[in-house]
């Protein structure tokens, strides 16, 4: 749980500062080996983007589901969007507004309250005039749009280690269409969430993109998913990893490039450093790439293995690190928190306010 939340935040710091510049000016700037660590964006090293603020919002989501489900009440895709809904309103508020019981003490986290180019397809599909319509694989947000940040968030369904694979799949697939409704997006999210899933339930990285190829291969408009995922894998058997096999897989900035990236670059790793400076170091959304190479070494290799000269700058580790420990508080105590006897006025119940 640490390690998937943790890595994928390091990876998305990593990329934040050269998110938009080509192989060829990071190299010019930062030597031959491209970044080794972190380098200024938004005021400081180590800072984190709106890939790693959506990934919070979306385990906050996933613990007042389950809270709710004790209460009687069981949709997790409403939960998930009522969080993805307050990660919009610190894209636009100042600061928290303490007159809005709903937030909780995410929330609450003012470093939360920061643009860090939040795409557009989130932004859109959470503001305006279909701010609070539920999108629904029937009737999508944005649904011409496949763009990565759709799967930059979807890691934390595959934490859900108690399901079985296909609902993991199918949640991701759900809460994917809250803002993105291209086919190619939130199947991609769906396939993500699956190999997460594989690996913190102990299995490998090989096993985890096998299985998501089965789960893609039941589902209507699957191929460019498909056919990206197997591109990481002919990528993994054709030599030497390099950027250069990087960039052949795409750029990331749309839903299916920025998996295969995530996952070739998770294969090919020695270890967790050399796969997130992999995954950065490309012409493209390098903190989008970082971000879910991160999680699937991270969930691979657990929080100890993270390099600690990164951990150590992380903007908002401790955030992280509680709401990871939430998390799995919630999946393994959850009646015991908010059970008959723990009433409105409990100390969970005022961290994670279910809205009725």
């Amino acid at each position: 749980m640490r390690g998937c939340l943790l890595g994928g935040a390091i990876g998305d710091a990593l990329g934040a500062g050269i998110e938009f510049e080509s192989l060829e000016k990071i190299q010019a700037v930062h030597g031959p080996q491209g970044v080794t660590g972190y380098v200024p964006a938004y005021g400081r090293p180590g800072a984190i983007t709106d890939d790693t603020q959506m990934s919070l919002f979306t385990v906050d989501g996933l613990i007042r589901a389950h809270i709710r489900r004790d209460s009687g009440g069981w949709h997790p895709p409403t939960d998930v969007h009522l969080a993805y809904l307050r990660w919009a309103a610190t894209q636009r508020d100042w600061g928290p507004d303490e007159r809005r019981p709903d937030l909780g003490w995410l929330g609450r986290e003012e470093w939360l309250y920061a643009q860090r180019a939040p795409g557009q397809a989130c932004l859109s599909g959470l503001s305006g005039p279909q701010a609070d319509r539920l999108g629904t694989l029937d009737a999508p947000k944005n649904p011409h749009s496949k763009g990565c940040g759709t799967v930059m968030r979807a890691a934390p369904f595959g934490l859900l280690t108690s399901w079985e694979p296909g609902l993991v799949f199918q949640l991701a697939v759900e809460c994917s269409v809250l803002t993105h409704g291209h086919p190619t997006g939130y199947l991609s999210a769906g396939a993500l969430a699956v190999i997460v899933h594989t690996v913190a339930r102990g299995g490998t990285l090989e096993e985890g993109v096998h299985l998501a190829l089965a789960l893609l291969s039941e589902r209507p408009s699957h191929e460019e998913t498909t056919a990206a995922l197997r591109g990481a894998l002919d990528a993994v058997r054709a030599g030497e990893p390099s950027a250069e096999r990087v960039e052949a897989l795409g750029e990331g900035w749309v839903a299916e490039e920025a998996l295969a990236i995530g996952v070739y670059c998770a294969l090919v790793a020695y270890d967790v450093k050399s796969g997130l400076l992999l995954a950065v170091n490309h012409s493209g959304d390098s903190d989008s790439t970082g971000a879910i190479c991160g999680n699937l070494l991270g969930a691979l290799h657990g929080d100890t293995a993270l390099p600690p000269e990164l951990l150590a700058g992380l903007e908002g580790r401790g955030t992280v690190l509680e709401l990871a420990d939430d998390f799995v508080l919630e999946l393994m105590h959850g009646p015991e928190l908010h059970g008959q006897d723990a009433g409105e006025g409990t100390a969970w119940a005022v961290r994670y306010p279910v809205v009725r």
